[in-house]
Formats: structure tokens, C-alpha cells, sequence
């Protein structure tokens, strides 16, 4: 079983059907309780990155548990950026600390937000990019960008005015800027890989 955080700010329906197609069994869990047992984790997010984190908080502790026990986890969108330890977003509040770093606002020079297909560079090669090329188009929607200090776990960038950090993966933690369940074949190929990596 898939779990589907409901933070209360996902695309939740989008994911799920996604993961039900690739054959992940997702279900949506509205407790921390229903991240136990789980195979593997999807965290998304839509939404400013204060709100999402306080919807979270109550998840974060089981969070931390399953990332511990090497439980896949994939985070997407605002479920990136909130790894990160701030964001420009939203000043007061913290992020999950997970990756060390910032979320800062994509330049002013370019449309904000950024909202549509676009292609990305691989950085380097990792299980969950398998099948995906240099060039290969997503769909994204966001105006801020996570800059981790360990730019080794950038897997893969896109560019919008300067190189934005489109995935970033550690150990059993991977995570992307844009939206696989929006962006057809190529994003159904990495929650096929998810999926293959947690049963693996």
C-alpha cells in the first residue's frame, strides 16, 4: 500500500488515480496512524508553504519514523519545498529541516509563476529517473525553488530565468518540483518506478 498524505492541500485525486493506473495500490490517509505498514509515502502539496506545514505538523513525527525505517518516500511540489529548513514564502515559519538549505522566489525577471511544461536536465542518473531523457517535458506550477547546501542531491534542474532545482533524491527520499500526475507518460513512468522501488 501507497499512502497518500492528506495534508489537506494535495492534489489528491490526481495522485491517486496516477498511482492506481502504475498499479500502486494508493490509499489516502487522513491520520498519522495510516502511515503505518505503509509500502511507500507520497507527500503533495499545492498551496503557500506556512499553510502546508501547518497542516503537516501533525504528520511530522510519523514522517520522521518512516524515513528513519528506510520507508520510500516522494514528495511533490510544495512537498518539496517543505523538506527544506525556510522559504521566503513564508518567513515565520520552519520547514521539516529534512534537506539543508532555502526555498527563495524564482527572479523577477521572468514570468512568476512559472505554469506549464517544461524540460528538464538531468544532473545525474538515479533509480527513479530511469526511462526519463535529457529534455524530457513536465508539467510545473510554483514561484519558489528549494537551493539545498549539498548541491550533490540535485538530480535533476530546469531552467526559468536561472537553474531551478526540478528533483532532488537521499537514500530512500525523493523529491520533485513539478507534477509527475500531470505530466502524462513521462510522469506516469516515474510513479512506476516508485512503485517498483518499493517492492523491490
Amino acid at each position: 500500500m501507497i499512502a497518500i498524505v492528506n495534508n489537506g492541500m494535495g492534489n489528491l485525486f490526481s495522485i491517486y488515480n496516477a498511482l492506481d493506473y502504475v498499479g500502486g495500490n494508493p490509499r489516502i490517509v487522513r491520520d498519522p496512524e495510516g502511515l503505518d505498514g505503509a509500502e511507500g509515502i507520497v507527500v503533495p502539496g499545492v498551496g503557500a508553504f506556512g499553510s502546508c506545514m501547518d497542516r503537516l505538523c501533525r504528520f511530522e513525527g510519523a514522517l520522521e519514523s518512516a524515513r528513519d525505517c528506510g520507508t520510500p518516500i516522494f514528495a511533490i511540489c510544495i512537498g518539496l519545498q517543505i523538506l527544506f529548513e525556510e522559504s521566503e514564502e513564508s518567513p515565520a515559519a520552519r520547514g521539516l529541516g529534512w534537506i539543508k538549505g532555502k526555498v527563495v522566489k524564482l527572479p523577477l525577471s521572468v514570468m512568476i509563476p512559472q505554469m506549464g511544461w517544461n524540460s528538464l536536465s538531468i544532473r545525474r542518473p538515479v533509480e527513479m529517473l530511469q526511462g526519463i531523457e535529457e529534455g524530457d517535458m513536465f508539467y510545473f506550477v510554483h514561484s519558489y525553488y528549494g537551493q539545498p547546501v549539498d548541491k550533490s542531491l540535485i538530480v535533476a534542474t530546469t531552467e526559468h530565468g536561472v537553474d531551478v532545482t526540478a528533483a532532488i533524491a537521499r537514500d530512500n527520499l525523493f523529491a520533485t518540483q513539478f507534477h509527475p500526475e500531470k505530466s502524462g507518460a513521462k510522469g506516469l513512468r516515474i510513479l512506476e518506478n516508485f512503485v517498483r522501488a518499493i517492492r523491490c
